[in-house]
């Protein structure tokens, strides 16, 4: 098996890029003209507080949650997607939209 090597800061950057979503999630909340609770409310969660946690880079989007929160925020759920996939995973973000075919 060829296991890649961990990296110290490996953590440290799944952290950043998570806030880094995070930022653009609130920015798409925000243009959407929806407040954290509305948007709870939308996607069926009983507390906002979820919504704060991965605004703040503290969780994920679900990946089964994508296709709703997407709805919720007026965007295409493919491209949405795709764009969370490079952050929340950029290497297979990179194999698959990325790498051209051989």
């Amino acid at each position: 098996m060829n296991e890649q090597p961990h990296s110290a800061k490996g953590p440290e950057e799944a952290k950043l890029r998570r806030k880094e979503a995070g930022t653009w999630l609130k920015a798409l909340r925000q243009r959407a003209g929806l407040s954290q609770i509305q948007l709870a409310e939308r996607l069926g969660y009983k507390y906002y507080t979820f919504i704060a946690q991965v605004e703040n880079g503290h969780g994920r989007v679900p990946t089964e949650g994508m296709e709703a929160w997407s709805l919720a925020l007026g965007e295409d759920p493919s491209s949405f997607a795709r764009h969370l996939l490079s952050f929340y995973d950029p290497e297979l973000h990179r194999l698959l939209f990325e790498v051209k075919p051989r």
